[in-house]
């Protein structure tokens, strides 16, 4: 990247005297931007162009070029690129659009401009991209209508549009801006690089980005991951409905993965994901500007009681914790404020409050420990002095802990929100805008103090699921039943009860009395994956006669449902003890590898879609951490007359599905349910389950992060 961000001089072919084409804005943000280097417009009808000699072709130049901006059609865009190559360039940039997002055509232009870089060993940004600017030298190789001001914040995006708008709003609230990279289609830079290079740029302060894909999930985890061990990274990934898919394809020409899976990816690397463009920035700037708190505890000024009940009310909504008010404390504000006023968080101060009142209660907040974090509240109503309120608030903060605002109303707060933007303040219209930037930065803010990652290893047998996948694999059977399933699990340390496979009513009475009653008996079919749909399931089965009786009504059903279905048998098995049923799966997303999933069984996944995922491998840490981001984690806990289950048991079957998934990528999907876990002490059991396996080792399989 640093070919791209650090050119010695610059070339533009397709250099325009006509004013607002590509050719001609590209070359005059170079010039207006103060480039210090060598600019050479490239144009077949030379001349002169912006106080610049116009050479008709790049080779006519006699001096090295280091970077060339390719400003011409599509068509013409690969051999402008080999004129580029033959004058030895170290990068190009292309900013015409009409490649792989306009058709097969275009895709063909595409595939054949990456040819032509790669065997010139040049790296290519773009195509269809704004261009990129580097504040740090001056370097303004876009065509957006004007630079921004240097700072600290870096951005790229896919969109070339929304890398205006980001600058545009980073302008806003008086953000500076390090770097702007457009990658466009990717065709060969991509987000991954751009990742690596933001990590080790030190003028880079918060990385924020828009992607409508990932091209390679396994790099770009490392690479964020090591970018948010660093500094904040604020992404928002588009593309996440059939919808907005759509679009993407349409706009980039690439096919989105898995929403479920960016937010697992996401969540691993440390990325704190917005899922909108007002996030976005409400994040950055927050991230940007303050310190991420050391705790939840929000500390709530306000000048009315509304706007302090709705803080408090999205306080506990995001997870956070409204700050209970010291002793210390309390009799600090109890001096500050009038002696009518009621000393609770939120803290009303009324609506004749003087700026200073505002600054003393901040003092006293930032030096107390029962407070972590101070949001700031204020109403038009007769409010004396906001745009002093808003500076002397600004002023006051030291920086030990974040400090936000929202300044409730339009034109009267205008001036304060210039005064907040000045002093490093970040301010929000609402309430909620605020306390979701401050959930963003205490999230961030714990990932980045987790504890060192560690997988832990169990003792396993590998050979008995090498045998039995190598087996499938070659006879082509790669759906995997109950029993076999279960054979697999067995070998990676889950407990399953005692059972046989059966093919005859006096068989079954036979196991069923050997393995003790009540049993459970269940239809074994390749062909039927819900088998209590179709009667295919009889629990606590009590006598020989009730064994008999029930093997052959369900051979009897399941013949009238499923007339086609190769049936097995029927497998008879121990009847599980009472318990909390959860599900436990995991399925091979193409782009991230293994993705863990949990849930409760019934309701809580089928209606209420309260599940949580985890890309593999899987910590202690991690593992508890999936449980508990269910709504439904407080059931496991013991709630309303239902036992506590053992939790630490449910996480530790979630690292041997991890252990199972990275071991094994030939393994498609693992889908246990239910699991029936007990009390604290009790193992939990694999009452059901069922695989799929790929046709053939996957070429690249996602071991380990």
């Amino acid at each position: 990247m640093e070919r791209l961000f650090y050119p010695q001089s610059i070339a533009v072919i397709g250099a325009s005297k006509t004013v607002g084409k590509v050719g001609y804005e590209v070359l005059k943000n170079i010039v207006n931007g103060g480039f210090e280097g060598p600019i050479i417009p490239v144009n077949q009808a030379g001349g002169e162009l912006l106080g610049l000699k116009v050479y008709p072709e790049i080779n006519d130049y006699p001096d090295a070029i280091d970077m060339a901006v390719i400003a011409v059609p599509a068509e013409q865009v690969p051999d402008s690129a080999r004129s580029a190559v033959y004058k030895k360039v170290t990068a190009v940039v292309v900013v015409a659009s009409g490649f792989k997002e306009s058709g097969v055509k275009g895709k063909e232009l595409e595939e054949e401009l990456v040819q032509v870089c790669r065997r010139g060993n040049v790296r290519l940004l773009g195509p269809n991209c704004l261009g990129l600017i580097n504040t740090e030298n001056n370097l303004n190789a876009s065509f957006s209508k004007r630079g921004p001001k240097p700072g600290s914040m870096a951005i790229f995006s896919q969109s070339g549009a929304l890398c205006t708008s980001m600058m545009d709003l980073a302008e806003s609230r008086e953000l500076g801006v390090s770097k702007s990279i457009s990658i466009g289609n990717k065709a060969d830079i991509t987000e991954v690089e751009v990742l690596e290079a933001l990590t080790e740029d030190e003028q880079t302060k918060v990385i924020v980005g828009y992607l409508e894909d990932i091209s390679d999930g396994d790099g770009f985890v490392k690479a964020a991951e090591a970018a948010s061990t660093k500094k904040p990274v604020v992404i928002l990934k588009a593309g996440t409905t059939a919808a907005g898919k759509r679009a993407a394809s349409i706009h980039t020409g690439v096919v989105s993965g898995k929403d479920t899976a960016y937010g697992a990816a996401f969540k691993r690397a440390g990325i704190c994901r917005a899922d909108t463009f007002e996030a976005l920035f409400d994040y950055s700037a927050a991230l940007a500007m303050q310190p991420c708190p050391k705790g939840n505890r929000v500390f709530i000024i306000t000048n009315a009681g509304g706007p302090g009940t709705i803080a408090a009310d999205a306080v506990e909504k995001e997870g956070l914790e409204v700050a209970g008010i010291s002793s210390n404390l309390k009799t600090t504000i109890q001096h500050i404020l009038p002696a009518a006023a009621k000393v609770n968080n939120p803290i009303d101060v009324s609506a004749d409050a003087e700026p200073d009142d505002y600054a003393n209660l901040l003092t006293e907040a930032l030096k107390d420990e029962s407070v972590d974090a101070i949001l700031f509240l204020l109403a038009p109503q007769y409010l004396k002095h906001p745009k002093d309120t808003a500076r002397i608030i600004a002023a006051t903060q030291d920086f030990s802990k974040p400090v936000l605002a929202s300044f409730l109303g339009g034109d009267d707060m205008m001036p304060s929100r210039t005064e907040m933007a000045a002093g490093r303040l970040p301010f929000y219209d609402t309430p909620e805008r605020a306390v979701a930037a401050l959930r963003t930065m205490y999230n961030y803010g714990a990932w980045k103090n987790r504890p060192a990652r560690h997988v832990v290893r169990f003792p396993v047998n590998r050979r008995r699921v090498e045998r039995i996948i190598t087996r499938r694999q070659r006879t082509g059977r790669l759906r995997l039943g109950e029993v076999k399933s279960k054979d697999i699990l067995k070998a990676y340390g889950f407990y399953t009860l005692e059972g046989r496979l059966t093919v005859s009513p006096e068989q079954a009475v036979e196991i069923a009395k050997f393995i003790g009653f009540p049993v459970a008996m269940k239809i074994v079919s390749p062909n039927i994956v819900h088998k209590s749909d179709m009667g295919g399931v009889k629990l606590n089965v009590g006598s020989g006669q009730a064994v008999a009786d029930a093997f052959e009504l369900m051979m009897l059903r399941i013949k009238k449902h499923a007339p086609e279905a190769h049936i097995e048998g029927i497998y008879v098995e121990k009847m599980a003890e009472s318990g909390m049923e959860v599900i436990l799966g995991m399925t091979r997303d193409p782009q991230f590898g293994p993705m863990l999933m949990f849930g409760l069984g019934g309701i809580f996944v089928e209606m209420m879609k309260d599940v949580a995922f985890h890309l593999a491998p899987i910590t202690e840490e991690e593992a508890v951490q999936m449980l508990k981001a269910t709504r439904s984690y407080e059931l496991l806990k013991g709630k309303r007359g239902i036992k506590e289950v053992d939790i630490n048991a449910i996480a530790v079957c979630l690292q041997r599905i991890s252990q199972l998934a990275t071991d094994f990528p030939q393994i498609n999907e693992i889908d246990i349910n239910p699991l029936i876990v007990g009390e604290l002490g009790n193992e939990p059991v694999v009452a059901d389950a069922r695989m799929t396996f790929a046709t053939s080792v996957p070429l690249r399989p996602k071991t380990s992060w």
